[in-house]
C-alpha cells in the first residue's frame, strides 16, 4: 500500500512530483488492484459458505462470516456480503435476510415464498430455484404462456442450453418437463393441433399458489436493472410494458 504523505520523509526526493509522481500513482493502482482481487475470493468464498449453510437449514451471523471467512477484510464486510447476496438471489434463487439486528443473525431461504428449496437428488450440490424463477419470468412476459421455442431460446443467453448438463443447475430439460412439472410449478402441454408437435409453458397449480406474477416481474425488473446481462429480455416492448405495468 502507498505509504500516506504524513509518513514520507521531507526531502527533495519525496516531494518531487516529477520523480516520485508516476511510480506513487503505479503502486496505488497495484495495491488497488490486489485489494479487488481480494475482495472478490472474499465474495466467492462467502457464497460457498452461504450455500452450505442453506443446505445444512442453518442460519449464520455477522460475527461468524467475519470469523470464518472474511477476517482482515472486516472493513469491507457490507460490500461483500451485499455481493454475496446479489449473487445467491440471481444464481441460486435464494434470499439472505437479517432477522436480528441485535445479534446480526441470517436466515437462507427461497425468493418469493416459493417453498420449493431446489435441491434435485441426493448427489444434487446446488439449489436450481434461481433458474425457475426466470423461467416463471419468461413465461410471464409472453402473456402467461410461453413456447418451448420462445424458453429455450431466452435461456441459452443464460448459458443453459437443451440436453446439456450445467454446472449448477443440472439437466435443464429434465428440470423444466419432469421435475418442475411434478413439483407443479410449471405446466408443459402440447399446442392443439400442432403438425408436427410443438410445446409450450405455462406458472402451474403451485406456482399460483406461492407467488403472484407481479412479485416475480418486480423481482426479476429489479435485477435485471441492476445487472443488464443477467436475465434475457425476450423484447424491449415486453420490458417497457411490463414495467408500466408494474
Amino acid at each position: 500500500m502507498a505509504a500516506s504523505p504524513c509518513s514520507q520523509p521531507e526531502d527533495e526526493s519525496s516531494s518531487s512530483p516529477d520523480k516520485e509522481g508516476p511510480s506513487s500513482r503505479l503502486g496505488s493502482e497495484e495495491a488497488e488492484s490486489t485489494l479487488q482481487g481480494a475482495l472478490c475470493l472474499k465474495k466467492a468464498c462467502l457464497v460457498a459458505f452461504l450455500l452450505l449453510k442453506y443446505c445444512i437449514k442453518e442460519p449464520t451471523t455477522k460475527a461468524e462470516m467475519l470469523s470464518m471467512v472474511i477476517k482482515e477484510h472486516q472493513g469491507h464486510f457490507p460490500e461483500i456480503v451485499d455481493a454475496a447476496s446479489e449473487c445467491m438471489q440471481l444464481v441460486f434463487g435464494i434470499d439472505v435476510k437479517e432477522v436480528n439486528p441485535r445479534t446480526h443473525t441470517y436466515v437462507l431461504v427461497t425468493t418469493l415464498g416459493l417453498t420449493y428449496d431446489g435441491m434435485v437428488g441426493d448427489g444434487h450440490r446446488f439449489p436450481n430455484t434461481g433458474l425457475l424463477v426466470a423461467v416463471l419470468w419468461l413465461i410471464a412476459t409472453e402473456g402467461d404462456c410461453a413456447s418451448e421455442e420462445e424458453i429455450w431460446k431466452a435461456l441459452h443467453v443464460r448459458g443453459v442450453h437443451d440436453w446439456k448438463e450445467h454446472c449448477i443447475y443440472g439437466e435443464p430439460r429434465e428440470l423444466l418437463t419432469k421435475v418442475w412439472v411434478q413439483e407443479q410449478y410449471l405446466d408443459y402441454r402440447q399446442v392443439p393441433n400442432s403438425q408436427p408437435a410443438r410445446y409450450e409453458f405455462l406458472w402451474g397449480p403451485r406456482a399460483h399458489a406461492e407467488t403472484t406474477k407481479l412479485k416475480v416481474l418486480d423481482f426479476l425488473l429489479r435485477v435485471y436493472k441492476r445487472v443488464p446481462n443477467s436475465i434475457p429480455s425476450l423484447s424491449e416492448e415486453a420490458m417497457s410494458g411490463e414495467e408500466e405495468g408494474t
